[in-house]
């Protein structure tokens, strides 16, 4: 790792707001200012992880089944469970059971520390296309392997409904 030095890289409040717990001891990183962020030797991604915050990848053999402005899009009996702390159970579904016809990739990307890098999808159903509403992690963080090669769908925008064991989630 080396002795290097990244300027203006920490801010903090000398003096905190009032109303505010007693801060002025403590500085913040702006996290864009280095070149990388590791936990031992672990690269950290995006943000520092919180050690009250998991994430648990579980196969499933429930029936999953995904509509997007009332199209099935998707339909599974082999998703990966994702649970994290804080969010509600997000379905995997692997690619083979996706109709990937209906998708189109966008430019958008995203990184999570506790998953990996994700690439996003629009979606074209009932006529319209709904940008950015389904995503794939590309290249799995350890801890979520399980989900390489499936897709995620945003249940809880409108056009989307996510039905298991066929009761809607």
């Amino acid at each position: 790792m080396g002795d290097q030095v990244s300027e203006n890289a920490v801010w903090n409040y000398p003096e905190p707001i009032e109303g505010c717990p007693d801060i002025a001891g403590y500085v913040a990183f702006y996290w864009d200012r280095v070149d990388a962020w590791y936990e031992e030797d672990e690269q950290v991604f995006k943000h520092a992880r919180d050690p009250y915050t998991r994430i648990d990848c579980l196969n499933s053999s429930r029936h999953v089944e995904v509509l997007v402005n009332g199209v099935k899009v998707a339909d599974t009996t082999n998703p990966v469970l994702l649970f994290e702390t804080g969010h509600i159970t997000r379905y995997y579904i692997p690619s083979i059971d996706v109709d990937m016809s209906v998708l189109e990739p966008t430019d958008t990307s995203t990184m999570c520390p506790y998953k990996g890098p994700a690439r996003y999808w629009t979606v074209s159903a009932g006529g319209e296309s709904f940008t950015d509403y389904v995503w794939q992690v590309s290249a799995p963080l350890p801890e979520a392997s399980r989900i390489a090669d499936h897709l995620c769908f945003y249940d809880e925008r409108d056009e989307v409904q996510v039905i298991v064991d066929g009761e809607p989630v």
